[in-house]
């Protein structure tokens, strides 16, 4: 779907994302990283702020989660 558009803005969600989308595993990870990605189509070229992002480190039984959506 992205690669149909000129452009693309695109954002890595955080806490938001965490905090609404709760998760109840069992048994309980020792490491859990989750990786969303919020996007919308663009005309035109957007300067941004690069964001900072950063992962724990693996220990244990980890578990990974990654998606995105787009925002209409």
């Amino acid at each position: 779907m992205m690669q149909k558009n000129p452009y693309n803005i695109i954002s890595f969600q955080g806490g938001v994302y965490t905090e609404s989308a709760k998760l109840e595993i069992t048994p309980a990870p020792d490491t859990v990283i989750r990786v969303f990605m919020a996007w919308q189509s663009s005309d035109e070229f957007v300067e941004m702020e690069a964001q900072e992002l950063s992962a724990p480190k693996r220990e244990g039984f980890t578990v990974i989660e990654w998606g995105g959506a787009e925002v209409k």
